[in-house]
């Protein structure tokens, strides 16, 4: 089963989470350093850069960079281009698609639209 790793600073990206009910390790600012050790989506919310270093430095470590298979997006599409700017900079930077992308902390048919999403590239990867 391919394996998530997300962010949530307001908790909106942890209630997206919470309701696809997949296996999720939640990267946190006291502990970021934790290899995934096996390909993975990462969730990210989209906010200012700096307030993203415990996402890079997770990326940066050990063969987690080399394991990301795709990103995916929250945001509030009110801030237009800036919507889910965080998942774009992420995949644009290490070479790896956007897969999906949701508002505040998803709707049910976007709980559903990611996981078939992430079904699929589980059937790509077997």
């Amino acid at each position: 089963m391919t394996q998530l790793a997300f962010y949530s600073i307001t908790g909106q990206t942890r209630r997206f989470i919470e309701k696809v009910q997949r296996p999720a390790y939640e990267i946190t600012d006291s502990n970021p350093f934790y290899e995934m050790g096996v390909p993975y989506i990462l969730v990210v919310p989209a906010y200012d850069d700096d307030m993203m270093d415990a996402v890079i430095d997770f990326l940066g470590y050990q063969t987690n960079t080399q394991n990301l298979i795709g990103v995916a997006g929250g945001g509030n599409r009110n801030f237009n281009k800036l919507y889910i700017h965080t998942a774009k900079d992420i995949a644009h930077g290490l070479n790896v698609p956007v897969i999906f992308d949701f508002e505040f902390n998803g709707t049910p048919s976007d709980v559903q639209n990611f996981q078939k999403v992430v079904d699929q590239i589980e059937s790509k990867q077997h």
